[in-house]
């Protein structure tokens, strides 16, 4: 996570907002709709540090009720969006297997 370092906080957003993160860090998470908050592909769980998330809006738990196993944890990766401060954040991906046709 190196290469993040450096960006400023609202560069920081739209890296997270787009599911970049993963994407650069070699994670294999969906993002069908282009993280625009109109599927459930980037479905992930929220183990640690949702405090430093925006809150779940109506329109994510909309799309995470349609996700495949959803826990009370869910999160879309496209809304993970930062609050201001610092923290740790800690998530795990479900299995996507079903998106990767294996």
């Amino acid at each position: 996570m190196s290469d993040y370092q450096n960006l400023s906080e609202n560069e920081l957003k739209a890296v997270i907002e787009r599911a970049e993160v993963a994407l650069k860090n070699n994670i294999n998470l969906h993002h069908n709709c282009g993280g625009v908050c109109a599927c459930s592909t980037c479905h992930v769980y929220v183990e640690r540090g949702d405090e430093f998330l925006e809150e779940l809006n109506d329109r994510e738990e909309d799309f995470i009720d349609r996700a495949v196993s959803p826990r009370i944890n869910s999160r879309l990766g496209c809304q993970c969006l930062l609050n201001e401060g610092e923290g740790n954040i800690v998530v795990t991906l479900p299995d996507q297997s079903q998106f990767l046709g294996e």
